[in-house]
């Protein structure tokens, strides 16, 4: 069985539903709760890595001294080919480790389900090819993308945040927003400028058109880190 290295970066951050998908795929998950403490493997010896979101920039070590590991777990999946899926701070750790700029603070903060527009370079994407051209994602920060690192290609963007997600190489990609999180989660967001019950009537009402696709990009997801990991046994050599 194929697995997969999670990193949780806060209490409620949990892998959620994208998670419930990876199994039903047939994929291990190894699940390190980072922000309690537990260690980062030394080397990436899973077949993918999921960088999961918190209320961090990449590089703030002095608040999340494991981010140091994360990002050179990330620089070393990279480095192999192996599959990477980084979501809002792991989106974020993935264009700053490939050579990109990420901005705390910048701009309008996104809460809530938000219309995501699928770019034209979508059409060829392993994941988001024959998506629909405007589809709901989850939004919840206030730091951002603001470079896309040299060779990524431009995946999908919204008009107060451009890069919500991207693909570096040929296994790995980062969004800026949250596939994985229901609205029952919102319910406990503080509120920055939002009005939380709002938010959720809304993400409530974008679930059924939202959830077939995101089950879908992480369905290819899953194949792909599954092809990679049978090799040519996955291609019928």
């Amino acid at each position: 069985m194929a697995d997969i290295l999670i990193v949780q970066n806060s209490k409620s951050g949990g892998p959620s539903r994208v998670g419930g998908w990876l199994e039903q795929a047939g994929l291990g998950l190894d699940v390190v709760l980072a922000h309690e403490g537990a260690p980062l493997p030394a080397r990436l010896e899973h077949d993918a890595m999921i960088m999961l979101g918190g209320g961090y920039l990449p590089g703030e070590d002095d608040r999340a001294p494991w981010l140091r590991d994360a990002r050179r777990l990330m620089s070393q999946a990279l480095e192999d080919g192996v599959p990477v899926f980084g979501i809002c701070l792991g989106g974020q750790m993935l264009a700053e480790v490939a050579g990109g700029e990420v901005t705390g603070d910048v701009g309008a903060p996104e809460n809530g389900s938000l219309p995501v527009t699928i770019r034209p370079e979508a059409a060829a994407d392993p994941l988001f090819h024959g998506l629909p051209p405007v589809v709901p994602a989850v939004e919840h920060h206030k730091d951002a993308i603001t470079r896309l690192p040299d060779g990524a290609v431009h995946l999908a963007e919204t008009e107060r945040c451009p890069y919500q997600a991207f693909r570096m190489g040929e296994r790995a990609w980062g969004v800026q927003f949250h596939p994985e999180v229901l609205p029952e989660r919102i319910r406990g967001w503080t509120p920055d400028g939002f009005d939380p019950a709002e938010v959720y009537e809304r993400a409530v009402a974008d679930e059924p058109i939202s959830t077939p696709i995101w089950h879908q990009v992480t369905a290819r997801f899953a194949a792909i880190v599954t092809e990679r990991a049978l090799g040519p046994v996955a291609r019928g050599m």
